[in-house]
C-alpha cells in the first residue's frame, strides 16, 4: 500500500481531495511502474483539482499531477529496467490518466524520458513541465533567430517565466521581465533579468497596431491583451513563443505586425511533444540552465500541501517552482 491524493466528485458535481492509501492493482495499465519521488504544481494541476476538474478530468476517482520524477520499479518494455531514473511530463497524464500525486505511478513507456546526466530527480521537478516548456520556447526562438533587443518574458515570476529568465540570461541575452508583483523584482534580477517591466505598462491593447521596435524575442506565458500588445512592439523578423493563457485565450490583435514586420508567433506545446525533441530539451536543460539559479526558484512542499497550493496557483499566488516530496 502507498499514499495517493485521490480526487472524488459527488452527485452534485462537487469535488474533494484526500490523501489515502491505495494498492498497485488500483493503478491504471501501463508498461512501467515508477516509484515517484517528486512532483510539482502547475496551472493545469490547479484546474484538475478545481470543481469540475477544469474541464480536463473526465473520470473519477482521479489522481492529478501532470509531471513527476522517480525510479523505475518494474518494466515490461526493454527501454527501461528497474533502477533507471526517469521523468514524465505531458501526454495528458494527471488529466486523462492518473498522475504524479502518489508514491507510485504506472504509465506507458513512450511517455517517459531518461534523466540526463547532471540532473537528479529533485532537480527534474524543479524544472518540471514549466521548465521543459521554457526550454522548448527558447529553442524555438533560437531556431527562428533572436534579434538584438532584449528578450521579453511575460508572467516572469511564474514557473515558466522564472526558468525562461534564468536560461536566457545564462545564454547571454539581456532579459526584460514582466511582473505584476513589485515584490518579485529582486527575485527576477537574481535570476538574471536586466530590466523589470510593470505589468500595467504592457497589459492593455492600444489602437496603434505597431509601436516602437523594442524586443528581440519574447516568451509569453500570459496571452490575451498582453500578447496582442507585445506583437506590435517586436523587432523586424523577431519571434514570440506563446506558451500560456493566464490573461485569456482571446487574441485582440491585428495582422499588421505579421505582414509589415515579419513577426513570428510560435505556438509551444509540451503535452504531445515528440520524444526526440523532449530528449533534446532535457539535454539542453542539463547544460544551459544554471542549477544554482534553479535552486533559488524552489519552494519545497509535501503532499498534504497540495490542496492549498493548487488553489493558490489559480490565483497567481505561487512564485517559482514548487517541488513536492511525495515521501515526506
Amino acid at each position: 500500500m502507498f499514499d495517493a491524493l485521490i480526487v472524488n466528485k459527488d452527485d452534485e458535481g462537487n469535488t474533494s481531495a484526500e490523501i489515502t492509501q491505495i494498492s498497485e492493482d488500483q493503478l491504471p495499465h501501463g508498461e512501467v511502474l515508477v516509484a515517484v519521488e517528486y512532483t510539482t504544481v502547475n496551472y493545469k494541476d490547479g484546474l484538475c483539482m478545481s470543481p469540475g476538474g477544469g474541464g480536463l478530468v473526465r473520470k473519477y476517482p482521479h489522481v492529478p499531477g501532470i509531471d513527476f520524477s522517480g525510479t523505475v520499479e518494474e518494466s515490461s518494455d526493454p527501454r527501461y529496467k528497474a533502477g533507471d531514473k526517469v521523468v514524465l511530463t505531458g501526454w495528458r497524464v494527471g488529466e486523462a490518466h492518473w498522475g504524479g500525486y502518489a508514491q507510485k505511478a504506472r504509465v506507458k513507456a513512450d511517455w517517459l524520458v531518461p534523466l540526463p546526466d547532471g540532473v537528479d530527480a529533485r532537480q527534474a521537478m524543479a524544472v518540471g513541465t514549466a521548465g521543459l516548456t521554457s526550454m522548448l520556447s527558447v529553442m524555438a526562438l533560437e531556431d527562428h533567430g533572436i534579434k538584438a533587443g532584449p528578450v521579453l518574458v511575460t508572467g516572469a515570476a511564474g514557473g515558466v517565466g522564472s526558468v525562461a529568465v534564468a536560461i536566457l540570461a545564462n545564454l547571454g541575452y539581456k532579459v526584460a521581465a514582466v511582473t505584476g508583483r513589485p515584490d518579485t523584482a529582486d527575485y527576477l534580477m537574481s535570476l538574471g533579468a536586466t530590466q523589470i517591466v510593470a505589468r500595467e505598462e504592457i497589459n492593455e491593447t492600444v489602437k496603434r497596431p505597431l509601436e516602437g521596435e523594442t524586443w528581440g524575442g519574447c516568451v509569453d506565458a500570459v496571452g490575451g491583451a498582453m500578447l496582442a500588445r507585445v506583437l506590435g512592439q517586436m523587432e523586424y523578423g523577431a519571434s514570440v513563443a506563446a506558451v500560456g493563457l493566464a490573461g485569456g485565450a482571446g487574441l485582440p490583435a491585428s495582422v499588421i505586425p505579421f505582414i509589415l514586420r515579419g513577426v513570428n508567433l510560435l505556438g509551444i506545446d509540451s503535452v504531445m511533444q515528440p520524444y526526440d525533441n523532449r530528449l533534446r530539451a532535457w539535454k539542453r536543460i542539463a547544460t544551459d540552465l544554471p542549477m544554482d539559479k534553479l535552486e533559488a526558484m524552489v519552494v519545497p512542499a509535501k503532499m498534504s500541501d497540495l490542496p492549498k497550493l493548487t488553489a493558490d496557483i489559480l490565483k497567481g499566488q505561487v512564485k517559482g517552482r514548487v517541488v513536492v516530496d511525495v515521501n515526506a
